[in-house]
């Protein structure tokens, strides 16, 4: 998913000005996170991301810290035109951003045509800086001791401590053009409200007697998070007159911000105790989404002292006290992070009075958890895919599913410290995805000895299914990182090149400098299902890339690349490219050859759409189109001697089944097999069972026809919080139209998945569930399953330390799961010896079959010793396992090895069970030296079964004297008689 790569870049955090050294105190970034300040005691530092460079710094003079208190928080508002910084007098100072578009703040000096080509711009860095200028405002002091604010479009809100009570004042009029008289008269009343924290005003929180501490405030959903000095966290939202109740246009609109701020409006709306808003009404609506026991001596304990800020820290230690807050729009997801510094992931609540059962995320490996300290700061990325947080010694990368996919509290080995300059890996304060979640921006702690380069950028390599998930990227492992693309070349490789981690079986393809370097940071990636061709696309245009030729094709006119930006996903459909984009206000879907230059004259067909397109989707030669409007599309491509074009087929809305259509992650279908060699294509939709992710819930819907010809879904949820998953329409055996799908902790195989005819049973009118047939528990991240090769291929993050380095290096190391003897136990365990045998048969010509099967008996083994202590049901249903297993072994040839390899690595207790069931070491041995083995008995068998022999005839174990069986799967002759 997402893995830390190379090593991390130190910023420099000296202002650009002779000015004392101060340690920076908290980062803040701008609304498109394109700018973030760095704020000390005494000044701001505005950089740009991309390149990482100061472009303005703004120092308060000694008169202004004295009067008003040093620097304690900084906020952007909404428009990026101020900046609101807390002091720690309650006092809000007010920055205006000035932006100069016809000024340079850096000026390259003049190269020779000779050298410029050593100083090519990198991903990013084309595009020119943009002069910034800061100026002060103005000031604004808060009675009441100010706790916390959170700067809006039209106003500031802000929190206190006395009276505990959360106001808001209106932004402060710019100049007096802007301030005309019918404006200042609305501007009387309006946004200056208070609301005092009691039971008649804010009745659903579960204690009134407390303050808000921390107004934490979500730009992508709209929503708000208060936690409370009691330790809770709510989830709030403010209903004005002017605001409505939230409908299905609300959730179709073409934005991902609004469309996820109808949802919480929904969430909340479902769960809030009060009735509907009046009209003239100004009213919050929230519900608890942390809570906590607080004991009964601290729950109505006053506090005496007012004018002490230490009279009202808590008089007790809860670990589960929340600290930090982060909302999860696109999977419903709370992340909360404590005192005590766990991690817990809550779905958002749906019914009132009803709170989810949170998730305690725990890393592995780590041994002293009280090291870890409280946490500091959390942040989901853009896609919603990963968490980052940060604790006091220690920071961490968790997946949705939650899955620690890296860490570090401090180093493993020993390093030189007065060299060592990654400081953060022994803490963070502050840390912000960038834009694309390339790279994380660090915030580490301050220390004597390096009181400058607290700022850090860590690189990370992510999957390509996190900003696409198309069927073509799940069948390859494909990372893609800042500058280049990853494709595991596996499938094409010998078996052992496969398992072998040593083998370097990564493709690494570096993208065109002259296209990053404007339209960085990368959105989409496709792959071709031959794995040969790759498309890219950015901020703006698209290349592609063939590994026949090694080349890449890039528009050859600017203009036009500029001119539209690719939203919803790229596909390739053999040599073309299908490509839905976003142009002049208008949306398409544009088909390219690999074969022709990029340009808009060689464009194959256009297909104009009314909405945004979410996601893409091909099955065969079916293109499926799922739009911001909750309907979906399905077109035909066809090809012609001239071209290829696109014919619409039919459509469908789904109005009612997709609350929200931008949380559609996951479209494919299957269409019953009368209806694909009889039936029109028109008529697919109507009879098509349809399979999404939606948000991370993986969802089956079956069609039904009512008598009025309409047709109505049967929803099946799968599963819940899937990260992503396979699908195998053409898969091996038993596992074609299965489905795998990832949770974060194990793989879930649900067999024969989208084999289900479109008709329900007959005698209940209703359609059979789906069922979970196979977990695979996994201790590295999957990105592919190579289906003919039986492996599940992942990576897994390590981190090195060298003495001789004052960095780390991080890297990702390949990993690999057989997975061919986890599909033969539940064969045998639902005694289908036939189907085991049909399965098997497709990899008997792996070099690491017999490797498979002996596993699979290891398994079988310890499962039937583990039981031996249950009840004598359980003993005789592992028995009968067993049984079966070896009577399914006896179909192949390396039978015999495969039950020495297996005795050979298990426990002398457990071989009087195993040759109860096989027979005899020496009946075994005699069976190696008749006729009709010896040319295929090998030395290393006829070693291993004499050493057995020895160890039985001393009397270690004792098995079962009757003579050799000729079939050693079945019971032998004297339990038989018995």
């Amino acid at each position: 998913m997402y893995f830390p790569t190379a090593a991390a870049r130190r910023l420099s955090s000296v202002p650009p000005i002779p000015s004392s050294i101060e340690p920076v105190i908290c980062l803040a970034t701008s609304p498109r996170k394109t700018l973030f300040c760095s704020v000390t005691r005494n000044g701001l530092s505005l950089w740009r991301v991309r390149p990482s460079a100061v472009l303005a710094h703004l120092a308060r003079t000694d008169t202004s810290l004295k009067a008003h208190g040093e620097n304690a928080y900084a906020e952007w508002s909404p428009d990026g035109q101020r900046i609101v910084i807390q002091t720690t007098q309650s006092y809000l100072v007010l920055v205006t951003v000035e932006y100069s578009p016809n000024e340079t703040p850096y000026q390259s000096p003049p190269l020779v045509p000779s050298a410029q080509r050593h100083f090519l711009p990198g991903p990013g860095e084309g595009l020119p800086f943009q002069s910034i200028s800061l100026h002060f405002e103005g000031v604004i002091r808060i009675e009441g001791q100010l706790l916390s604010v959170s700067p809006r479009a039209n106003y500031i809100l802000f929190s206190t401590r006395n009276p505990p009570a959360i106001q808001r004042i209106p932004w402060p009029v710019l100049s007096e053009d802007d301030d005309t008289e019918q404006h200042a008269a609305s501007r009387d009343l309006k946004y200056y409200d208070t609301w005092v924290l009691n039971d008649e005003e804010l009745p659903w929180l579960v204690d009134s007697d407390v303050t808000v501490n921390k107004i934490l405030y979500s730009r992508q959903t709209g929503v708000e998070t208060w936690l409370t000095s009691d330790g809770r966290a709510y989830l709030v939202q403010l209903y004005e007159s002017n605001d409505l109740p939230p409908s299905q246009s609300d959730l179709s609109t073409t934005g991902d911000e609004s469309a996820h701020a109808a949802r919480f409006r929904h969430h909340e709306r479902m769960i809030s105790s009060e009735p509907s808003v009046p009209e003239a009404a100004i009213q919050w609506h929230g519900t608890c989404i942390h809570n906590i026991e607080v004991p009964k001596w601290v729950q109505k304990r006053r506090q005496v002292c007012p004018d002490d800020p230490e009279a009202y820290r808590p008089a007790y230690n809860e670990p589960r006290r929340a600290e930090v807050v982060a909302i999860n729009a696109k999977f419903s997801l709370v992340a909360t992070g404590t005192q005590g510094g766990t991690v817990e992931y809550a779905n958002l609540p749906s019914q009132e009075g009803v709170m989810p059962k949170p998730q305690v995320l725990q890393i592995p490996n780590l041994y002293n958890r009280e090291k870890m300290g409280a946490v500091r700061t959390m942040e989901w990325s853009s896609d919603g895919y990963v968490l980052a947080v940060g604790w006091e010694h220690g920071w961490a990368i968790w997946s949705v599913g939650g899955r620690c996919l890296a860490w570090s509290f401090g180093v493993e080995y020993e390093v030189d410290e007065e060299r060592f300059q990654d400081t953060f890996m022994y803490g963070i304060r502050d840390l912000f995805w960038a834009p694309g979640n390339f790279e994380l921006f660090v915030l580490a702690d301050s220390t004597p000895a390096t009181a400058d380069g607290q700022l850090f950028v860590l690189p990370f390599a992510k999957s390509a299914t996190t900003g696409q998930h198309a069927p073509d990227n799940t069948q390859y492992a494909f990372l893609q990182m800042d500058d280049r693309v990853l494709i595991h070349r596996g499938a094409d490789q010998p078996d052992m090149s496969v398992i072998n981690p040593e083998s370097d079986v990564w493709q690494r393809i570096k993208i065109p400098q002259d296209y990053l370097a404007t339209n960085w940071p990368i959105r989409y990636s496709a792959v071709s299902q031959d794995g040969r061709l790759i498309a890219i696309a950015g901020r703006r245009g698209l290349v592609h890339y063939s590994s026949s030729s090694g080349r890449w094709k890039l528009f050859a006119d600017e203009l036009q690349e500029q001119a539209f930006t690719v939203r919803g996903g790229l596909l390739w459909f053999h040599h073309v490219l299908i490509a839905s984009v976003e142009a002049s206000k208008s949306y398409q879907i544009r088909l390219y050859s690999r074969d022709l230059e990029l340009s808009n004259q060689n464009v194959l067909h256009r297909e104009v759409l009314t909405s945004p397109v979410v996601i893409l989707s091909l099955v065969d030669n079916s293109l499926l189109v799922y739009t911001a409007d909750n309907t979906l599309f399905h077109y035909l491509i066809i090809p012609t001697e001239d071209t290829i074009k696109l014919h619409l087929c039919g459509s469908i809305s789904f109005e009612g089944v997709v609350a929200a259509p931008t949380a559609v992650r996951v479209l494919s279908w299957l269409i019953p097999s009368a209806q694909k060699q009889l039936g029109d294509p028109t008529d697919d939709l109507s009879v098509a069972t349809v399979l999404m992710i939606v948000g991370g819930k993986l969802v089956l819907l079956r069609p039904r026809k009512t008598r009025s010809a309409e047709v109505k879904y049967d929803m099946q949820i799968l599963a819940d919080r899937i990260e992503f998953c396979w699908i195998h329409l053409r898969g091996i055996g038993t596992l074609e139209n299965s489905l795998w799908g990832y949770d974060g902790q194990s793989i879930r195989v649900w067999l024969n998945a989208l084999s289900i005819e479109s008709s329900p049973q007959p005698d209940v009118g209703e359609f059979k569930d789906v069922e979970e047939n196979v977990k695979i528990a996994l201790d590295f991240y999957p990105l592919s399953v190579l289906m003919d090769k039986g492996i599940i291929i992942g990576v897994e993050h390590e981190a090195a330390t060298r003495m001789s380095l004052p960095f780390v290096m991080f890297r990702h190391v390949t990993s690999s799961h057989l997975f061919i003897h986890h599909i033969l136990a539940f064969h045998l365990e639902n005694e289908q010896i036939i189907q085991a045998v049909s399965f098997a048969s497709h990899y008997q010509h792996l070099v690491y079959f017999a490797h498979a099967l002996e596993i699979l008996l290891h398994s079988v083994v310890e499962e039937d010793a583990s039981s031996s202590h249950d009840q004598d049901s359980s003993k005789d249903t592992s028995h009968d396992l067993l049984a079966r297993t070896i009577e399914f072994l006896d179909h192949f040839e390396a039978s015999l090895d495969i039950v020495v390899g297996c005795a050979r690595k298990i426990e002398m207790t457990r071989w009087p069970r195993l040759f109860d069931v096989v027979g005899s070491p020496k009946s075994l041995f005699e069976v190696t030296l008749s006729p009709s083995f010896m040319f295929s008995s090998s030395p290393r068998l006829l070693i291993g079964l004499s050493r057995l022999w020895q160890t039985e005839n001393s009397g270690f174990i004792s098995t079962c004297p009757s003579q050799p069986r000729a079939t050693r799967g079945r019971s032998c002759r004297c339990r038989a008689a018995a």
